[in-house]
């Protein structure tokens, strides 16, 4: 019989916490051959990007996967042989105890934040806390060798390049959307929090000599921009240009279609989890906005990533990038920084696709839970 496996989220940050987990829900799904039930707190944010969520059922069905509406309201329910609580989060304390009432305790795991700090292997897969000998175990994704690796479904880097080859794909794609880039333009996104640093970056983008095209899915950033616009209101169709930038405000699309938005564009500014690691497989240049948190600990989790990433790099391009990085999350000026990457760009659009093989030369993220749990049994 397959293993049933319970995975609980709980949405904190939007879209990131319930993006990560429905990717892997479907994964373990369509690839493992587990029985899946996904445990959402919050179905709204669910709906952005799987539209044809049902807002109002406690229980329903979504590409193989059983969804479920967790609320304060827990009714009793038999504990799965695996039980995930990503990102930390606190199961009910019924569903606890029915995990210790089984006749075979199940694994739990808490699937933590992704890191490239160097104490994450050290701690991947150690034992945590217990509770009526129900014992949980840490699982960290990661970049290396000795973490679980990253989410990536099977033939994912085939698609994407198989796509990115197809200029008609790309075109008809993005027409899909609204957007008619000029064919000179570079095609970029951006996906972020509020940053005061903002401004200055859309400034030079607007007096650069090559013409930008940005598209902005809807989402935090888009105060920043409109303020930058000068305009009352910036809506989903909106179309702006100033002087070389055309911006251009997008609607939230489901997870596949925003894969397919960052494979169509030279260059994605991504932030939080999900779409972080979704840019590295598109292998263009990016730049991730890391979520901050108290007495900036996130720069050095975001320092840990910048070593890794940077390692292969000549001299001159990795002081490019990490200037550029640094600057958006301390929310510094852009335009030197960014005109200072464009004097690196082949070496730095050529690395972030050697970086995407190398990653995915890899186990993924999925495959490596499933191996864990048939290691634990």
């Amino acid at each position: 019989m397959k293993a049933s496996w319970d995975i609980f989220c709980s949405v904190v940050d939007n879209y990131g916490d319930i993006g990560v987990t429905w990717r892997l829900a479907r994964q373990l799904v369509a690839e493992h051959q587990c029985a899946v039930r996904l445990w959402v707190d919050d179905l709204r944010a669910f709906e952005k990007i799987c539209p044809e969520i049902d807002i109002q059922q406690q229980r329903q069905e979504q590409d193989g996967v059983e969804v479920r509406h967790w609320s304060s309201q827990w009714q009793a329910e038999a504990a799965a042989d695996v039980v995930i609580a990503a990102f930390a989060c606190q199961l009910p304390h019924a569903y606890m105890e029915a995990m210790a009432d089984r006749e075979r305790a199940p694994l739990w795991l808490n699937l933590d934040y992704l890191s490239a700090e160097d104490w994450v292997s050290g701690c991947h897969g150690l034992p945590s806390v217990k509770f009526r000998g129900v014992q949980k175990y840490f699982f960290f994704p990661g970049f290396q060798p000795g973490t679980g690796g990253l989410l990536r479904e099977a033939g994912l880097l085939e698609r994407r390049r198989h796509f990115q080859a197809d200029r008609q794909a790309r075109q008809d794609f993005l027409q899909g959307l609204g957007v008619t880039p000029a064919a000179n333009s570079r095609l970029m996104s951006l996906f972020a929090y509020e940053n005061a640093g903002l401004g200055s970056w859309l400034e030079a983008l607007a007096a650069d000599a090559q013409p930008t095209h940005l598209l902005v899915p809807e989402g935090r950033i888009l105060g920043d921009v409109q303020r930058w616009l000068g305009v009352e209101s910036l809506a989903v169709g909106s179309l702006q240009v100033r002087q070389s930038l055309t911006v251009q405000v997008l609607p939230f699309v489901r997870q596949e279609d925003y894969d397919r938005l960052l494979w169509c564009c030279a260059f994605n500014a991504v932030r939080g989890e999900d779409s972080f690691v979704r840019a590295q497989w598109a292998g263009q240049p990016m730049l991730w906005h890391i979520y901050r948190q108290d007495e900036d600990i996130h720069l050095d989790k975001l320092e840990a990533f910048l070593a890794l990433y940077t390692q292969a790099l000549s001299p001159g391009a990795k002081a490019a990038v990490l200037a550029l990085w640094q600057a958006w999350n301390t929310e510094a000026a852009m335009a030197e920084p960014w005109k200072n990457l464009l004097q690196h760009w082949p070496e730095v659009t050529a690395h972030a696709e050697q970086w995407c093989l190398e990653q995915g030369s890899q186990a993924d993220l999925a495959a490596a839970l499933v191996q864990f749990y048939l290691n634990w049994i």
